[in-house]
């Protein structure tokens, strides 16, 4: 079962600002994404290469009334824009739900445009580990990350922090290795340093 990084999520009260925050901190345009009509969410995205990449979402002011808790805990964000999750792509998702438990939901079929994945959503939005583990999807289609604009853009490192960072760690081990990925103790947040071309960039 293969588990690698998909991408970096970008949690804001409004995609406007959102992403010109984003934009700003980075230096670099986002590219329109589209709405999640299942979710009641909308998102922006940027390339960090040939498989990475980073989605700024936020909920949609014009998405109809929901009887699921949002993804990515976005019911109970507020406060500034700020990296609050991330993805990993499996290539059997009820295998890796299966290794590491239900915490981390169920499986969903989710569509935006003419892309298809599944994805595991706990039932209350709150991913395990005050949402420091990342969430699991397998496409069904090819991922976005290929067809987005080149910008120069690159993760150089995400540190994962929490209480029980080490845990998490040896959770996901035997299913997940990344050189860029790093755990470390303390309140639980999220830190990307992104290589740009005006120099790295953190994003936090």
């Amino acid at each position: 079962m293969d588990m690698v990084l998909d991408h970096l999520i970008v949690s804001a009260a409004d995609l406007t600002a959102g992403t010109a925050s984003v934009a700003s901190a980075l230096g670099q345009p986002l590219q329109p994404g589209g709405q999640h009509a299942l979710f009641g969410t909308h998102n922006q995205l940027l390339s960090l290469g040939a498989e990475d990449y980073l989605e700024v979402i936020a909920v949609d002011p014009g998405a109809a009334p929901l009887e699921r808790a949002r993804w990515y805990d976005l019911d109970r964000f507020g406060g500034p824009t700020r990296l609050t999750n991330w993805a990993l792509r499996v290539s059997d998702l009820d295998a890796a739900l299966a290794a590491l438990g239900p915490g981390f939901g169920a499986p969903i079929a989710v569509s935006r445009g003419d892309l298809r994945w599944r994805m595991a959503v706990p039932a209350t939005g709150v991913l395990p580990y005050d949402n420091c583990a990342p969430a699991l999807l397998e496409w069904e289609t090819p991922p976005p990350g290929p067809r987005l604009t080149e910008r120069g853009c690159r993760l150089v490192e995400l540190t994962v922090c929490h209480p029980a960072a080490e845990a998490l760690s040896a959770l996901l081990a035997p299913h997940f290795t990344d050189a860029r990925v790093r755990f470390a103790a303390g309140m639980p947040r999220l830190i990307a340093r992104v290589a740009t071309p005006a120099g790295e960039r953190v994003l936090a």
